[in-house]
């Protein structure tokens, strides 16, 4: 429905615009700048690392809580029933652990969504910056990014401002 408006929205624009003066639409690949742009390879290695940490970290517990309970499965018929309950509550509270661990790394509002936001908002912000600049250099009416929720369907390769981009980008 996002794309069908946005597709609307970018009709009219252009059939209004047609009968006054020719616009200028230019575009760009933002997967083809983010990947190579050296600030945004650092911020995803950052990324990585941090979730390989937590990965680990998840596993062990993980393994722990399947230890414990196949211990448990193997000597719970010699278990009194206060022993047995002590040893189920002790798994049902690493569960709870392990849920509470991976929300809170790995969850929508999780420390993941915060890294993300805290390493990519400032690269963001410099190839928007350096997106509006160039579109006001080449005096462009409007700039699509070809990978995102507006489909670019046809595209002169003259229009793709994606390199100026990165030139701009490697120039600060």
């Amino acid at each position: 429905m996002k794309k069908l408006f946005s597709l609307i929205i970018i009709f009219l624009i252009v059939l209004s615009s047609s009968s006054h003066a020719q616009l200028k639409i230019g575009y760009v690949d933002s997967e083809t700048i983010i990947q190579k742009l050296p600030d945004a390879q650092d911020a995803r290695q950052k990324l990585d690392d941090l979730v390989s940490g937590w990965r680990t970290e998840l596993i062990k517990m993980q393994s722990e809580l399947k230890n414990k309970q196949a211990d448990f499965e193997k000597k719970k018929l010699i278990m009194s029933e206060k022993i047995k309950k002590e040893k189920n509550d002790e798994l049902l509270k690493l569960e709870r652990s392990i849920g509470l661990f991976r929300s809170r790394k790995f969850g929508t509002r999780g420390e993941l969504y915060q890294k993300q936001d805290q390493f990519m908002k400032p690269i963001q912000n410099k190839i928007f910056t350096a997106i509006k600049e160039i579109a006001e250099e080449e005096d462009l009416d409007f700039v699509f990014d070809r990978t995102s929720d507006v489909t670019l369907l046809y595209a002169k390769e003259k229009y793709d401002i994606t390199n100026l981009v990165l030139e701009k980008l490697k120039l600060e």
